[in-house]
C-alpha cells in the first residue's frame, strides 16, 4: 500500500508533501483510539532489543532523526509508529524562516534527498509550547542550533540559550554543528572552536544538573565530510569533555555516486542511500578511538535491518532514520527491529548488546 501512497506524495513538491504528512499525523494523533491502533500495528517493544544508552532505556534501537519533526508537532504519532526515540528540531533560540524556497529535492532513483532548509524554526518558546501540549510517551531528543544571523564568535550564546530552555523537557539534547546549510556552522567542528563550545555546554550541563536535580545527556552531531584525523580529534574532544554520545552523521556535501542525477548539483546536504557507506566508515573510525567509552548513534542510508546491523557492528549503539522512512514507509521501524531480533535469535544470544559484542569480535552471525 505504501508504494502507491508514495507515488501520490511524490507528485507534490517535496516540502508540500512533507507538510501534508505532518498535518495528517497531527490530526491523527487527536482522534480517540487511533494512537493505540497505530501502536498495535507498528509498535515495537522487545526485551531483547531494549538498549541502555546515555543512562536512558530505549525500548528499541531505531530512532527518528532530527529534521522530520522540526517544530515538535507530531511526537505521539511518530512514537506510535514504533520508533524507540524521536529527535526533534533543529530548533533555534529565535524563530527564523530558513533559506528561501525551493530548498528540498528528491532523487528517487537513488532513494535520496537534498535539502538546504537552513534551520527553519518556530523558535524555542513556540517549540516548547508545542511539546508541552502532549504527553511524553517515549524518549525525546531535542536538536539545537544557532540562528543564521548569529556570528560564530557568539554561537555559544545561542547554544546556551537553547540548551537552558529545553533542558527540563528533553531526555537528551543534541548539539548540531554539522548542517551544511547555515553559513560557517561547520567551522564550529574544528578543534579549538569545538573544544570551547563543548567546555561551555558541559559546564552548563553540570550547573543545571545541580539546580534542576536532573542530568540531561549531551549528544554531538557531526558531519560525514571529515577526514580520519578530524574525526579522531573530535572523538578525543568528546572524551575530554565527557560528552554523552556522538551522532554520526548529518548530511553530506559530497555528490559521489549521484553525479549523473539531474538535481545532484543543487546546493545543500545529501541524505539517504548514497550516504550509507560513508557514514559507516565514520562510525568505524570513531569507534576505534572511543572504544565504547562514549556511545555512537548511527545515521545515514538505513533502509532495512541489514543496513542497521552494519552500522551497529561498526560501532553504533543506536541508529536513526529519516530519508529511509520517507522511501520505505511506516513499516520500516518494525521491519528493522524484527530483522535484528532474528539475528539475536540465530546467534543464541539473550539481547542485542550480547549479539553485537559477538559480532564485533569477528563472529559472523547468519541471518
Amino acid at each position: 500500500m505504501y508504494p502507491l501512497l508514495r507515488q501520490l506524495l511524490f507528485l507534490l513538491d517535496p516540502e508540500q508533501g512533507h507538510r501534508l504528512i505532518l498535518n495528517v499525523l497531527r490530526v491523527a494523533q487527536r482522534i480517540p483510539g487511533l494512537l493505540p491502533l497505530l501502536r498495535a500495528i507498528y509498535g515495537v517493544r522487545s526485551e531483547t532489543l531494549a538498549s541502555e544508552v546515555m543512562g536512558l532505556t530505549f525500548p528499541n534501537p531505531v530512532g527518528l532523526a532530527a529534521g522530520l519533526d522540526k517544530n515538535a508537532e507530531c511526537v505521539p504519532a511518530f512514537l506510535g509508529l514504533g520508533f524507540g526515540s524521536v529527535e526533534l528540531g533543529t530548533v533555534t533560540p529565535v524563530a527564523q524562516p530558513g533559506n528561501s524556497r525551493k530548498r528540498l529535492f528528491r532523487l528517487p532513483r537513488q532513494h535520496a534527498l537534498i535539502n538546504r532548509m537552513g534551520f527553519p524554526s518556530v523558535g524555542v518558546d513556540r517549540f516548547l509550547s508545542n511539546l508541552r501540549t502532549v504527553d511524553k510517551p517515549g524518549i525525546i531528543g531535542i536538536n539545537i542550533g544557532k540562528n543564521k544571523n548569529t556570528p560564530n564568535e557568539s554561537a555559544a550564546d545561542d547554544y546556551l540559550a537553547a540548551f537552558r530552555a529545553v533542558y527540563s523537557i528533553a531526555d537528551y539534547v543534541t548539539i548540531n554543528v554539522s548542517s551544511p546549510n547555515t553559513p560557517q556552522l561547520r567551522a564550529l567542528q574544528t578543534g579549538e572552536a569545538l573544544g570551547e563550545l563543548l567546555a561551555t555546554l558541559k559546564h552548563e550541563q553540570i550547573m543545571l544538573g545541580k539546580t534542576r536535580r536532573v542530568y540531561v545527556p549531551i549528544a554531538l552531531k557531526i558531519a560525514p565530510d571529515l577526514d580520519s584525523s578530524e574525526l579522531e580529534t573530535i572523538a578525543e574532544l568528546a572524551l575530554e569533555h565527557k560528552i554523552d554520545a556522538v551522532i554520526a552523521t548529518n548530511t553530506t556535501i559530497d555528490r559521489s555516486g549521484v553525479e549523473h542525477e539531474l538535481l545532484a548539483q543543487e546546493t545543500g546536504g545529501l541524505s539517504g542511500l548514497p550516504l550509507k557507506e560513508k557514514t559507516t566508515e565514520v562510525i568505524r573510525t570513531l569507534y576505534n578511538v572511543l572504544k565504547g567509552r562514549i556511545p555512537i548513534i548511527g545515521v545515514g542510508g538505513i533502509e532495512n535491518a541489514d543496513d542497521a546491523w552494519e552500522k551497529m557492528v561498526a560501532g553504533a549503539d543506536l541508529v536513526q532514520v529519516y530519508t529511509g522512512f520517507i522511501y520505505q514507509g511506516p513499516a520500516l521501524v518494525k521491519r528493522i527491529c524484527r530483522g535484528l531480533e532474528k539475528r539475536i535469535q540465530v546467534a543464541g544470544c539473550k539481547n542485542l548488546g550480547e549479539a553485537l559484542e559477538m559480532a564485533r569480535s569477528g563472529v559472523h552471525l547468519m541471518r
